[in-house]
Formats: C-alpha cells, structure tokens, sequence
C-alpha cells in the first residue's frame, strides 16, 4: 500500500529572491540551523508525505503539475498510506531522525511532534517565503505550539453526518435531517438497516467507536476531552455510560465488525454497506471517489446533540503543513508549504477535498460547486452551534484517538467488556499523559 509518486518542479529565482538574500539565524524551534542563504537556481529533491487514498493522489499529480510549470528545479518525491498507517511511519521515522521534508500533518500531532524538536520553525518564512496576507490570523493561530509556528493550516473543517441518498431510495427509508438525540439518529438506523436486510444494508456505523463524538457530547454538557495540561474532561463512569450508550446498536443495528475488517481500508459508508456516516466533512470528496461513478451526491447534515443549544462543535484545521526539522532544504520546503497552501491552482485541484480552504487565495481557485458547495453551506448552517476551539491538542492525543479506535473494534466483535474496555483506555491514558 506504499506508493510513491515523482514530479518535477522548481524553485524561480524571481518568487525566491527575498528567501536568497535572507540570512536566517538559528531559530528553529525544532532545533534545525537553516541554511544563511539560498540559491535560487540549485536543483533540490524534497519529499512530501500524505495521508489520503488514490482520489486525494490524483488531486496532489494535479497540484505537483502546477508547481512544476512555476519551479522547475524542485523534484518532489511523494508517498501516501492511508491515516493510521501514516502515523505508523512517521513515528518510525521520527525514531530513526528521517521524517520527510513536508508533510501533510494532522492537528492531533503538532504539539507532541513540535515539543520534541522534529518540526521547523516556521516564523522566519512566515511574511516572505509564505505569504500569510491571505490567512485570517486566528488561524494563523492554529499552528503555533508554545509561541512558535510549526504549521500552516491548510483548511478548516467541522464535524458532521454524511448519508447515502442512492442506497436509501435504494431501501426506502427518508433521509436523516439531522440534529436530533442520539436514540432518534439510532431508530433512524435501525429503520434502514431492518428495511436493506436482504441487500446488506445497514443504517449506520457504531458512533462510540469515534473519539470525537464522544468529544462532543462533553462539549454539550460544558466538559472537554482533555485540557491544555493534559487533564481529562470525563471519569471512568462517564466514559463507561458513553460506551454502554451504543450496546444496543452494536447488537443487530449497526454493520458488524467483521464485515468492516473485510471492506478495510475502505469504511463501511465508502464501501457502500451503510447509509451514514458521522466524521469530518471534508470526507465527501474521497467517499465519493471510492463509492464509483454510479454514486453522484451525499447528504450532508449536522450530527445528534446531547443538549439543546449547546455550542459543541468547532472549526478545525483539517490539515495543516509541516517541515522536518532536518529537512537540508528549508527554504525550498517552505516555498513548497506556501504553494500547497496559497496557490488557486490548489484550490481548484482540491476544493473541499483537505478541507474549505483556509486561504483565501486557495479559495478563490476552489469552484465550490456540488459537493464542495454542500460543505461551504453545511458549515454556515452549524453557526449556531460552533464554539471554541480546543486547545492544540495534548501530546500523545493522536495515539490516544488510535487507542480509541482499536477498542471500538474490540466493542464490535464482542471481546471486550465496556469495563474492560474503560480499563484499557485508563491505562494508556496513564502512559501516555504522565510519560
């Protein structure tokens, strides 16, 4: 499943002429000295890695064929896995001191990664190199750990429901509308799945296997997940009763277990075996791509809310972009973040593919059409429920959500107990928070 990707581009000596004359001190929060000066004709062979499957690929050949048309002397060498896969490389990598030089980088990671010195500082580019005229400052804000900018979000996303509208005309049931509690989400599920039984249809997935919506559901009742210090939100009563709350649609409602290790790497929504799908909505694009040619729309909606008027969901970055510390070509790496995170000819590759760009340069080149129209509405239409961010997540929150996950697995086969399992998260959380 490692695939790697080779394009040819360059750095202009006209876009470069500001990082050449620069003479960069050594203030890189990630411990790396960037060269004192650049030259803008040197051919360099930079590496950028990313998550995603083949869609968001062709999205990136299309992108890394813009850049090769303005920067010629850059090689960019890329490869992709798929989400948990990625994280497993990267901390071998880490491990042995070669991360890639970019990287497409998930918000669950920044702080961990940026407190043990493998990300670039970034505040010496930021103004030249990257342009940041067309990046709201707040978000700005969001790749900032500690006083240093190690990130640049390259769009914003939110939390929401997908839904399947061919399988359910294909089973008759109406579409979920949205919000609602979560025992009205669960009797719409088991309405499709009692009407597709004979076609291998189910409403839905089991939502506790997700760390996020367990999230929401404290930020409803005016919790956290964990604070900016590392101080969990819940107990192991709360955590225990959220678990328990899906043992019902475990049981005959959602799609077994079993049958989602047989579709994996594909979800069960993408492999069109349910009708639903609670996750962040800038899946749309990449559900569509793998779901085929005879699937032509989503349903987009927001998800069930524990407390009426609650304000438990937020604006994220979607993803951000990040250099390696020891990367030998910095200036070349940033000229690459700010082309992955500015140029329209991004934005008209990717659309809401990473996201709604957080640019507005990007979005300018973003035809928001269809699907990524449906985002851009979908998020206005959750204002009312938007809150604050959370702080940049702790270290160590991106292995916890994997933690998360694998017993979620475990809940669906039947091999753990809830208490069992709130044993086990307990447990790693001490490891992980107190390490």
């Amino acid at each position: 499943m490692f695939r790697i990707r080779k394009h040819r581009s360059v750095i202009a000596a006209a876009a470069l002429t500001a990082g050449a004359a620069l003479v960069l001190s050594g203030c890189s929060g990630g411990g790396s000295e960037p060269a004192a000066t650049y030259d803008p004709n040197e051919k360099v062979t930079l590496n950028f890695a990313f998550w995603g499957n083949d869609v968001r690929a062709a999205m990136y050949d299309e992108a890394f064929k813009a850049f090769n048309e303005e920067y010629p002397n850059i090689t960019v060498n890329t490869s992709f896995l798929g989400f948990p896969e990625f994280w497993e490389k990267r901390q071998t990598e880490a491990a042995g001191g070669g991360l890639p030089d970019v990287m497409q980088f998930d918000y669950s990671y920044l702080r961990q990664y940026s407190e043990n010195g493998l990300l670039l500082d970034l505040d010496p580019y930021l103004g030249n190199i990257i342009d940041t005229e067309p990046i709201a400052d707040n978000i700005l804000q969001i790749g900032v750990v500690d006083g240093t900018t190690t990130g640049i979000a390259t769009s914003t996303n939110a939390w929401g429901l997908y839904t399947n509208p061919k399988l359910l005309e294909q089973v008759g049931v109406d579409t979920y509308e949205g919000g609602g509690t979560w025992d009205d989400y669960q009797d719409w599920m088991q309405q499709v799945t009692d009407a597709g039984a004979s076609q291998g249809i189910y409403g839905g997935t089991d939502w506790t296997a997700r760390i996020q919506n367990f999230e929401i559901e404290l930020r409803a009742e005016g919790s956290y997940l964990f604070s900016e210090d590392g101080e969990p939100g819940f107990d192991k009563a709360r955590l225990a009763e959220f678990w328990e709350s899906g043992a019902e649609a475990r049981d005959g409602i959602t799609i077994p277990q079993q049958q989602l290790e047989e579709v994996y790497p594909l979800s069960g929504f993408d492999a069109a075996k349910t009708a639903s799908e609670l996750t962040w909505d800038n899946f749309g694009a990449g559900y569509l791509g793998n779901l085929g040619e005879s699937f032509t729309e989503l349903g987009l909606v927001a998800p069930p809310v524990t407390v009426e008027g609650a304000k438990d969901l937020y604006l994220k970055p979607s993803m951000l972009h990040t250099i390696s510390a020891k990367t030998d070509h910095p200036e070349a790496a940033a000229t690459l973040v700010n082309f992955l995170v500015n140029s329209p000819e991004v934005g008209a590759a990717f659309g809401t593919n990473r996201g709604l760009p957080a640019s507005e340069t990007q979005l300018e080149g973003a035809e928001l059409d269809g699907l990524d129209a449906q985002i851009r509405d979908y998020e206005a239409s959750i204002e009312d429920r938007l809150g604050d961010a959370p702080p940049v997540p702790i270290v160590g929150a991106g292995t916890l959500e994997e933690k998360f996950r694998q017993i979620g697995q475990e809940l669906g086969f039947g091999t753990l107990t809830v208490d069992e399992a709130v044993d086990q998260f307990f447990n790693e959380m001490d490891v992980v928070l107190n390490q």
